[in-house]
């Protein structure tokens, strides 16, 4: 049953990214994308590939609508002010200035969603064999206010806000640049009626998610690690035999230890299937909010 590993990218994010990501090198269990899908369906089944499924849809959905939102409202208080000191009242947006729309985008939509994203990821790395499982993200969200306090639910922040802000405003610079580029060169006849085709802007998309994904992932990896800080439930899948790895006094210090015990390398543990999941999920979510936008009769664009 080959199809069987070509599964949904959610898939592949929800399991395979974080338990590369989360993984104690005392204590391998996943050694590649392939073997780390088929260890999990044959001790899960298929109801683990989707573990922390639920939870992520739940995230996402206020994630991408303040998140576009955000970058309109950046983008325009951004776009006004440089106007004012320029004293040009035709300037539009500048690659950088996209970059710095995007990057308050991402924070602010990272911020406002990020405990259930620090829940989805315990959610995913348990187990039927841990000790203590979490129902869902409404108990896993109580239990860690109630066992831990308000601020574990925020724990691994920092490096978020570090990481969101060449992520999510690369992915902004680079597919409304690119767009810009392809419309004024029309190479290949690509744009028709100053207007780019579906899947030239997914193209669009994908550069833009896999330059960003690429940029900040080893930030994602300490998040996700740090993020596991304080779990005593945890699964020997993230301690193994020795709980060193979780116990990080901070970012600096996670990244320290993540280097001198793995090596570089591990702070790109899982790039694979993220690459697989973020590349078309990112091209898609940027062409479907513009033509969820042409259907409702909204004329404004991202980059208008």
């Amino acid at each position: 049953m080959q199809y069987e590993w070509k599964l949904c990218p959610a898939c592949m994010d929800l399991i395979s990214r974080l338990n590369f990501q989360v993984q104690n090198p005392h204590s391998i269990k996943y050694n590649g994308t392939i073997q780390g899908l088929k260890y999990i369906w044959r001790t899960e089944g298929l109801r683990g590939l989707f573990k922390g499924n639920g939870t992520n849809c739940a995230r996402i959905v206020p994630n991408s609508a303040v998140k576009f939102f955000s970058y309109e409202q950046a983008s325009k208080g951004i776009l006004w002010a440089y106007r004012q000191q320029t004293g040009d009242e035709d300037a539009q947006l500048s690659p950088l200035l996209r970059l710095g729309a995007g990057a308050c985008a991402g924070i602010i939509a990272m911020s406002a969603t990020y405990p259930m994203d620090m829940v989805r990821g315990r959610i995913t790395v348990q187990t039927d064999k841990s000790p203590y499982q979490y129902r869902g993200m409404f108990h896993a969200l109580g239990t860690v206010y109630r066992e831990e306090g308000f601020r574990a639910l925020y724990r691994g922040w920092l490096p978020s806000v570090i990481g969101v802000v060449p992520y999510v405003g690369l992915n902004f610079a680079v597919y409304e640049s690119l767009k810009d580029w392809l419309l004024q060169t029309n190479p290949f006849g690509l744009a028709n009626d100053n207007e780019l085709h579906v899947v030239t802007r997914l193209g669009c998309g994908a550069v833009a998610g896999t330059i960003g994904q690429t940029v900040a992932y080893p930030l994602d990896v300490i998040r996700r690690r740090m993020q596991m800080v304080g779990w005593s439930h945890a699964d020997s899948i993230v301690t193994g035999q020795s709980k060193e790895a979780l116990q990080y006094n901070g970012m600096i210090d996670a990244f320290r230890k993540t280097v001198r015990h793995e090596g570089v390398g591990a702070l790109y543990k899982g790039l694979v299937p993220n690459s697989v999941k973020v590349v078309p999920s990112i091209a898609i979510a940027f062409v479907t909010y513009e033509v969820v936008k042409d259907v409702l009769g909204v004329e404004m664009r991202i980059s208008d």
